[in-house]
């Protein structure tokens, strides 16, 4: 419960750039670990994607819903 009431005191702004930082944090490290960033670069991008909807589906769900 303690978690739930820090997270509700979080507006726009701060989820926006908590996600900012955690996409600038992927990059920082792809960009200084050759082995991750050749990995990123042999895997299809496609995979990525279905990732990427497959992640976002239950949040839109939630938020569209009512």
């Amino acid at each position: 419960m303690f978690f739930y009431k820090k997270v509700k005191k979080l507006d726009m702004w701060d989820i926006a750039l908590t996600k900012l930082a955690v996409a600038f944090g992927v990059i920082f490290l792809l960009a200084i670990w050759p082995v991750a960033m050749n990995w990123v670069k042999s895997v299809n991008p496609w995979y990525f994607f279905v990732v990427a909807i497959g992640a976002a589906i239950r949040p839109l769900y939630r938020f569209f819903k009512q």
